[in-house]
């Protein structure tokens, strides 16, 4: 079996490159230096519930803003859950300042239903600026008590219906929702989580036995209950190499991720119209999942501000000492690596945002 499957599209290698090139600082310009946050209270929009892996974000990245902000504001994250993320996204876009008083952490969660033209969305994220860009992973698991140990074990739920608790269909979950249904499983989605900690409570609790976080809520969160021998993780969602291949994910070496996983339950590589809308979601809701945003107007001299702070932030000895366990070790990166995954994050081929329309709207009954 191959251990990664090949990503065709030309941007993800582009965005990849780029990546790389995040260690080439820029310098910083004069009309910087001019920026003062002293004594003033920053706002940090997170448009979701406490506990799931944005909100563990946003609070890690947070105090290391406030160290490195021109005057060292207060940095107070504001937690605006509902609609998938949608209603904290029109809620900034409606009430932030562009005086770099208040920003906004985004996800997948926030850029799919963007991708998808909901009607919901009141937000541009072309108006918005992009200061730092996050990817992460993460990994699906299932009840113990459903008797797999691994992906060859599937066959035992033929038949079963699986119950798993989601923010959404057009949520950061369209991704697990689309990667269930790849590999044949029978899922019942109950939708209304306010964030997926939440969803990983109903798990814990009984109410659902198949579940998925991204990697810090995971690692946190679920993989003390694989140790306790009360999950079993079955794949991750695989992490992009320097070329553009999605290969398995270094926080999860021994997990396959999700090209094989399929390969391993259907004897074939996979492919067709829904791989190819499902890799679409996959490199919005992973390689550029988490941005920090400011809003439509800012100043050139308060974006390079928080640029900067990123950069030093980066480079704080105890950021690089926590950012493994708090972050799952994936670099946050700014600048030109930044406004590579933002384009990346935030644009999708029509022909796999259609047929993802169409099939959320016949199983679903979502409405766009």
């Amino acid at each position: 079996m191959k251990n990664a499957m090949n990503l065709t599209r030309r941007d993800l290698l582009g965005a990849t490159a780029a990546l790389v090139a995040a260690t080439v600082l820029s310098p910083l310009p004069a009309y910087a230096e001019a920026v003062d946050f002293s004594d003033e209270t920053i706002e940090f929009f997170m448009p979701f519930g406490v506990g799931g892996g944005s909100d563990t974000w946003a609070r890690f990245n947070a105090p290391f803003l406030s160290r490195h902000l021109p005057g060292q504001p207060t940095v107070v994250v504001k937690n605006v859950p509902g609609g998938g993320s949608i209603t904290g996204a029109n809620q900034f876009t409606k009430r932030a300042k562009a005086d770099g008083m208040s920003v906004l952490g985004t996800s997948a969660s926030t850029q799919f239903p963007y991708l998808l033209d909901d009607k919901r969305v009141k937000y541009e994220y072309k108006d918005w600026q992009v200061v730092l860009a996050a990817p992460t992973g993460g990994v699906a698991y299932l009840d113990s008590e459903l008797g797999v140990e691994s992906l060859a074990d599937l066959e035992k739920l033929k038949g079963q219906r699986l119950i798993y608790g989601s923010q959404g269909a057009t949520s950061l979950d369209l991704v697990p929702l689309l990667a269930f249904r790849l590999l044949g499983l029978d899922v019942q989605h109950v939708f209304g989580m306010k964030s997926r900690g939440e969803g990983r409570l109903a798990f814990e609790r009984g109410e659902a036995n198949i579940d998925f976080q991204t990697t810090s809520a995971y690692l946190k969160s679920s993989l003390p209950m694989v140790e306790e021998g009360k999950a079993v993780p079955l794949f991750s969602m695989g992490a992009a190499d320097d070329n553009g291949i999605i290969v398995r994910d270094p926080n999860f070496p021994d997990l396959p991720h999700i090209g094989e996983a399929v390969e391993t339950v259907t004897g074939k590589p996979p492919e067709g119209i829904e791989w190819d809308a499902f890799k679409a979601f996959l490199i919005a809701g992973f390689p550029a999942q988490k941005l920090l945003m400011l809003p439509k107007g800012t100043s050139a001299d308060i974006v390079e501000a928080y640029r900067e702070a990123v950069r030093n932030m980066k480079d704080d000895p105890e950021y690089q000492a926590a950012k493994v366990d708090a972050l799952g070790g994936y670099e946050q990166v700014t600048d030109e690596a930044a406004d590579a995954l933002f384009a990346e994050g935030t644009t999708i081929d029509p022909v796999a945002r259609d047929w993802v329309r169409a099939l959320l709207e016949k199983d679903y009954n979502a409405r766009f």
